[in-house]
């Protein structure tokens, strides 16, 4: 979702670098890039590293909090689409394919970029959301992507996950997708099964479908 359907990244990006601040140094630029599409516990242990300093687990759940609530914040005051995902989602919608959304983000931000997707698409686009507080180990773990294809009861080799970080491309190659790969802030590098581009638009559903075709024939 982040990065991949809606311009959030940089929402993320702005809070921890506050944060950052707040604990009295400057995150670097390649600490976040580490921390695209990863847990909030994972990226704040990679901010502290990055800083060099020591926080109790207590101060990290209230960092926590501090970072989503900020994140939740700049939200409300708008999202803006990538290039291309508001067409593409549309088309699939359309087309009556299942879909699920699948991301790390805690479900109380998730559900104001979902509310935004609905509005602009005159309804909810996907069958199913599986949130990263709602699964039992997340990306890159491929958990989240087998609870979304057993739930909407799709074999994942007929799936193509849209995934811009690494752990999720990770987690949905793991889980038997294929996948399209379209980086916002963090590179991705070549891996079977994975195709990458600079961004959605032009892609449509029967690219989607070539992908699994291609998928099938090198699996």
């Amino acid at each position: 979702m982040d990065g991949t359907l809606v311009e959030t990244e940089q929402l993320w990006s702005e809070a921890l670098f506050e944060l950052a601040g707040r604990l009295g140094g400057r995150m670097s630029d390649a600490a976040r890039e580490r921390t695209v599409g990863t847990s909030m516990a994972t990226s704040l242990r990679i901010l502290y590293a990055d800083l060099g300093v020591v926080r109790t687990e207590a101060l990290l759940r209230a960092d926590a909090q501090w970072v989503e609530d900020a994140v939740g914040a700049l939200m409300a005051r708008g999202i803006t689409w990538r290039p291309g995902a508001q067409q593409l989602l549309a088309e699939v919608r359309d087309a009556g394919v299942p879909t699920a959304l699948v991301t790390t983000t805690p479900r109380r931000l998730a559900a104001i970029v979902l509310r935004r997707i609905a509005a602009d698409l005159g309804g909810d686009p996907f069958d199913l959301t599986v949130c990263g507080d709602e699964v039992p180990a997340r990306k890159p773990d491929p958990a989240p992507y087998r609870l979304a294809t057993r739930a909407l009861d799709v074999d994942p080799a007929a799936c193509v996950a849209l995934e811009d970080s690494l752990v999720g491309v990770t987690s949905a190659l793991a889980a038997g997708a294929a996948v399209l790969g379209v980086p916002s802030l963090q590179p991705l590098p070549p891996a079977p099964g994975l195709t990458l581009r600079d961004s959605l638009a032009a892609v449509d559903l029967a690219y989607l479908a070539e992908l699994v075709g291609a998928r099938s024939l090198t699996a």
